[in-house]
């Protein structure tokens, strides 16, 4: 098969790529072969490989530039207020970005499986750098005593848990608009690091 009348090097392995997603997505990892993607993409596998010598490495790809794309969109978005505040933030701001990126999302965490170690470090330090974002809100608000939790660790991950688990219930046609789901996040999250607030313990 003929590589893509006209591509260039950098268009031909974003290709690559964007085509990976929604096929590892749909089929699994492991069902998916170096072949059907170049053939999906509209290259011969000699040319797939001359961007990625393996498939792993097309995973390894996809997973960081989600968590690069993640920690950057994060970036612009900081909250300086009150750890309350910065908390709400979070909140709206982890499900705003992944009801965008639903494929992305659902391989993030259903093919850390097939990772291999070197690949499986690369992506477990990129998401502990994002988790340590919302460690330290959680640490901040427990040190100035808006959060009545007894460990911001525990507490990080059942909210990242809770809060990535939107994407596999939530439809724009559904009962509540996603301004809604952020809203009855937002009061969920604020009650489960025990935050107090109008004279009401969220606990």
């Amino acid at each position: 098969m003929a590589r893509v009348k006209g591509s260039i090097g950098s268009e031909t392995k974003a290709a690559i790529l964007s085509t990976a997603l929604p096929l590892i997505a749909q089929y699994g990892y492991a069902a998916v072969s170096m072949r059907q993607i170049a053939e999906a993409v509209g290259v011969n596998v000699s040319a797939l490989y001359n961007h990625f010598p393996n498939k792993q490495q097309i995973l390894v790809r996809l997973l960081m530039d989600h968590m690069d794309g993640l920690m950057a969109a994060w970036s612009e978005q900081i909250s300086r207020g009150q750890a309350a505040e910065q908390l709400e933030a979070f909140t709206r701001f982890h499900i705003r970005f992944h009801i965008e990126k639903p494929q992305a999302v659902f391989i993030s965490y259903m093919e850390l499986r097939s990772l291999e170690d070197d690949g499986h470090k690369k992506i477990e330090s990129q998401r502990r750098a994002y988790e340590d974002v919302l460690r330290q809100i959680i640490r901040d608000g427990i040190n100035t005593g808006e959060f009545n939790t007894p460990d911001a660790h525990v507490a990080a991950m059942s909210i990242i848990a809770s809060l990535t688990g939107v994407n596999t219930w939530f439809s724009a046609d559904g009962r509540l608009s996603q301004k809604q789901i952020e809203d009855n996040y937002v009061d969920l999250t604020l009650r489960s690091v025990g935050y107090e607030t109008k004279g009401k313990s969220y606990v």
